[in-house]
């Protein structure tokens, strides 16, 4: 029912936007009188925000075609490596460039879709060969699919890497962008108790639950308050016939959106106002750069019910990392295996999703790594966000990235 009638308000809304946006290209005509007295700025400047915010969205794309190599310019393509039913591995390629280090991009499988990291991939692409990994909307995958589960997750990322390592270098570097951190950390582990050749030359986690109890956050609370039956009951939903993956138990993207848009509602709001306001003073592209983040940030797809019950489970109830009891079907999952991986931690001093130390609880569970395969950073003034994307990411935070690449590539 819960989807249901989601849908229901989803296409009313769809009409409803299509109607504003249509009133707001009217009032908004230069060859309109109305456009340039009265009320008409501000209606149709209202009529635009509402358009924006109500309209539906599919799965964005990178929009990536070009980079700048060595002080020349070259063309990028997107190619699709290898597919599986939940997530393909996307590769960005440099047409004309060889070599470089191979860097494998774990994206969040959190509500949003992988182009989230657009920024991220765009600021490594001038000195990486990158790879991504492009998870589906699980309201997308039939049935027929199966399940898809922590182990599952952990299974593909480990399926990846050996993939890139059949082309050429065996070991390619990693970079995981908050959620993933935990089953990245685990197939790292596994991986490197089995010696297995294409283990990661390097692990980055940036604002990662390695351990949800360090510094918890408003996510971790709310994970941890109510018992875990709670969510099997009121955020699990099962997909409507209208979908190919009709049947699947989800835990719908629409919640996770409306969860984290609730915790920071005020910055919302004032970043809607501030949109409306540019929009009344002719400043289109001052409004673009507020339309352009809510496009990617509203633009949310469905996770699998099992995926998300047991990550709520083992990352924010149990601790079961941390607490040395993961498993991996029925294998233990010993973060002391991890020996020759050099680890880098990084972490933002205003991130309000995962706090200050549940990242770098990665380096001390690392028994069995040296201190010189281990480093530890804090970006000062730097929210969750900004990890990854933005001006602070592209300055201060990836040239230490592609320091601790460099110094361990090869």
């Amino acid at each position: 029912m819960l989807y249901d009638a989601y849908e229901w308000q989803r296409s009313l809304l769809a009409g409803a936007s299509a109607m504003a946006n249509f009133g707001a290209g009217l009032l908004q005509n230069p060859s309109n009188p109305f456009a340039y007295f009265g009320g008409g700025p501000v209606l149709g400047s209202a009529l635009a925000v509402f358009a924006h915010a109500a309209a539906p969205r599919g799965k964005p794309a990178f929009g990536l075609t070009s980079t700048t190599v060595d002080g020349r310019q070259v063309a990028v393509r997107e190619e699709i490596v290898l597919r599986r039913p939940f997530g393909q591995l996307k590769r960005f390629v440099r047409e004309g460039v060889e070599g470089g280090p191979k860097l494998l991009i774990v994206a969040p499988m959190s509500g949003h879709y992988a182009t989230l990291l657009r920024g991220t991939v765009e600021r490594m692409l001038p000195t990486a060969d990158v790879y991504i990994t492009d998870w589906r909307d699980a309201k997308l995958v039939p049935l027929s699919a199966g399940r898809f589960d922590l182990d599952d997750y952990i299974d593909y990322v480990t399926a990846f890497l050996e993939k890139i390592g059949e082309d050429g270098d065996a070991r390619a570097h990693v970079l995981a962008v908050c959620q993933p951190s935990v089953p990245v950390y685990a197939a790292t582990a596994l991986m490197g108790a089995d010696r297995h050749p294409n283990r990661p030359r390097t692990l980055t986690m940036m604002g990662g639950p390695i351990d949800t109890r360090e510094a918890p956050t408003a996510v971790n609370t709310l994970a941890t308050e109510r018992p875990h039956a709670w969510f099997e009951q009121n955020v699990i939903a099962t997909v409507p016939m209208t979908y190919p993956g009709a049947g699947r138990r989800v835990y719908p993207g629409f919640l996770q959106l409306a969860g984290f848009m609730s915790m920071n509602l005020g910055s919302h709001m004032i970043s809607h106002w501030e949109m409306f306001k540019h929009l009344v003073q002719g400043d289109g592209e001052g409004a673009g750069t507020t339309q352009r983040f809510y496009e990617e940030y509203r633009a949310v797809c469905d996770m699998t019910a099992e995926f998300y019950l047991q990550t709520i489970d083992l990352v924010f109830q149990t601790h079961a990392l941390p607490e040395g009891t993961m498993r991996h079907r029925g294998r233990p999952v010993d973060p002391g295996a991890i020996t020759d991986t050099a680890i880098l931690a990084i972490e933002g001093e205003r991130d309000d999703i995962s706090g200050l130390g549940q990242t770098r609880a990665a380096l001390t569970l690392a028994t069995g790594l040296s201190d010189e395969l281990k480093q530890y950073h804090m970006a000062p003034e730097v929210g969750h966000y900004g990890i990854f994307n933005g001006s602070k990411w592209r300055n201060r935070i990836a040239p230490v990235l592609e320091e601790w690449i460099a110094r361990h590539d090869g």
